[in-house]
């Protein structure tokens, strides 16, 4: 697989989960990684497993609320492997309540990382990649993008907003030669919701887990793995038509629920 030979990817919150998935499929297809995270350990850990494959990856930690800290961070990255290609913004957190349970240190806790820290990434990618003669964005939105999803007041704010920027930059940049798309998964599969099981639900975890599995018409929850192979593809020549989309991953979730 080469899908993205010799390209330069940066990909945020790469340490676990989802992030962890595309750093090792772009490794495996051929690109030279940049990983971007504040959790050292998952990161040196997640680096060491893609080398043991063969793959090219550093980890760069920063933390994407702090503006000047991303641009330096770009920087580097591109003094490191060369002009920037490909720009994942997967990074997030959660929050579960409705407008009356989030408190206003909610609100701006999510909004620093969900949407504040994904402007400064496209603030310093879309830089580097005019200067560098374009180049593909994927942020990692949800379905919570474009559907009421119980309970999720903030977050399906942040998300709304990731799709939103994502329509702007592909408006503001399709001369350039840069490509944004979107990418909204349902449920996914990752130690965040085995966490949440576990905290939440210590003696009912399988049967919550069914539970969660079942709201996705194709009754199973989507892996990680599966949003990896849609963000490579969507970095790759062959989508080379596609820009300004919203593309779901979601087991039927937004066309196909009740």
């Amino acid at each position: 697989m080469s899908r993205l030979e010799d390209q330069t990817a940066i990909v945020t919150g790469g340490a676990s989960g989802i992030g962890k998935a595309i750093c090792h499929r772009f490794a495996r297809e051929g690109a030279e990684v940049a990983l971007l995270d504040i959790d050292v350990d998952a990161a040196e850990q997640t680096v060491q497993s893609i080398e043991e494959e063969g793959g090219t990856v550093s980890f760069f930690e920063c933390d994407l609320r702090d503006g000047d800290r991303v641009h330096e961070t770009v920087t580097a990255v591109e003094e490191t492997f060369g002009a920037l290609d490909i720009l994942i913004n997967n990074a997030g957190i959660a929050h579960v309540g409705t407008v009356e349970e989030t408190t206003e240190e909610d609100l701006d806790r999510l909004y620093a990382v969900n949407v504040k820290g994904v402007y400064h990434c496209l603030q310093a990618g879309v830089e580097a990649m005019t200067e560098s003669g374009g180049g593909s964005i994927v942020n990692i939105a949800s379905v919570a993008s474009t559907l009421g999803i119980p309970e999720r007041f903030a977050y399906s704010m942040t998300k709304g907003a990731v799709l939103t920027m994502t329509y702007s930059v592909a408006c503001d940049y399709v001369d350039q030669g840069i490509r944004c798309n979107a990418v909204s998964p349902a449920r996914i599969h990752t130690p965040f919701v085995d966490g949440f099981l576990e905290e939440n639900y210590p003696e009912r975890t399988e049967e919550m887990f069914e539970q969660l599995s079942q709201t996705q018409p194709i009754g199973r929850m989507g892996e990680p793995e599966e949003v990896a192979g849609l963000c490579c593809y969507l970095c790759s020549e062959e989508a080379g038509f596609i820009t300004g989309s919203n593309m779901p991953i979601d087991g039927g979730f937004v066309t196909l629920k009740d």
